[in-house]
């Protein structure tokens, strides 16, 4: 892909991002021991509350001013292999501070050391602990947005479609950024050779693989592990979609937008322009990604209104 396809205020950003030498052990650890040295920053009108004796933890923003007794549920990216919830504490923070409401991000368990279903099951038990710890926390349990970014905003589509088989309490709404929802895009060789910004198709053959522990792409799969495969939406809550066209989940995105407004779910899909994976993460200061995140709260405040 030419750096020329890039929104021209992001290619400065994009140059200054590192190659992830994702495709060893030794890769992912050294990723992961780089992600665990990145310091916790103090956010102003925001406390942060690291809550390690949960299994699994979880990272708790809480602001100055509660503004409503809404919650948002964060599942944190990393293609399944690498990422921690801290990595998010800007968007959290600012969400917590900017609406007035709980985030909650889930600290789950890595692919390859732990294949589905384990990260989905951490998410599944952050979740219950949320809903169980409500009124502590001073929250309504019917009112929680499921909420994540990349490989986090497919395990949040996953988790959307186990609850409403469970039946239990179901999130007030969904918002997903540039989910990663489909393990047949890893077969795609229109695909691979364009060689995308941040997050390419051979990265994606790597956290499919690690995560499915099988080959992605072929052969059928496990309820609840590639949430693009399910067949019934129905039952789903209101969804934002937000994702860049030049996102290598663009496509996959667009279709299951597509899938669920069928199935008769509340669909929001937006897309810019120019944008690659996971802009508004590590590009968050830049105006192209405040105005896609203000798209985003603006969604978000319309649906704790309701």
């Amino acid at each position: 892909m030419q750096l020329s396809m890039v929104a021209a205020e992001l290619q400065r950003y994009v140059r200054r991002i590192p190659p992830l030498p994702l495709g060893s052990t030794w890769g992912r650890r050294f990723v992961r021991w780089l992600g665990s040295r990145i310091p916790t920053k103090q956010f102003d009108g925001v406390t942060v509350d690291q809550r390690n004796d949960l299994n699994p933890p979880v990272r708790i923003y809480r602001p100055a001013v509660c503004r409503s007794n809404a919650a948002l549920f964060w599942i944190h990216g990393g293609g399944m292999i690498i990422g921690q919830a801290s990595q998010d504490d800007q968007w959290c923070a600012t969400t917590a501070q900017r609406l007035g409401i709980v985030v909650v991000s889930v600290e789950y368990r890595l692919a390859p050391e732990h294949p589905f279903p384990a990260p989905l099951d951490d998410c599944l038990a952050g979740w219950q602990w949320l809903q169980q710890q409500a009124t502590m926390l001073g929250l309504d349990p019917s009112r929680v947005v499921l909420s994540g970014e990349s490989a986090g905003g497919g395990l949040a589509a996953s988790l959307a479609q186990r609850l409403v088989d469970l039946g239990t309490i179901q999130p007030l709404a969904q918002l997903l950024f540039c989910p990663m929802l489909d393990d047949r895009t890893t077969i795609n060789a229109e695909l691979t050779s364009i060689d995308h910004f941040v997050w390419n198709n051979r990265k994606n053959l790597i956290g499919w693989q690690a995560y499915l522990a099988a080959k992605p792409g072929v052969g059928a799969m496990p309820a609840y592990a590639v949430p693009a495969r399910r067949e019934n939406l129905q039952g789903l809550p209101p969804t934002w979609i937000g994702v860049g066209d030049i996102d290598l989940f663009y496509q996959e995105d667009r279709l299951y937008a597509e899938h669920l407004q069928a199935a008769g779910v509340d669909v929001t899909f937006e897309v810019v322009g120019g944008g690659p994976h996971g802009f508004q993460n590590w590009a968050f200061d830049s105006a192209m990604a405040q105005a896609f995140i203000a798209k985003a709260h603006s969604w978000l405040q319309a649906r704790l209104e309701c």
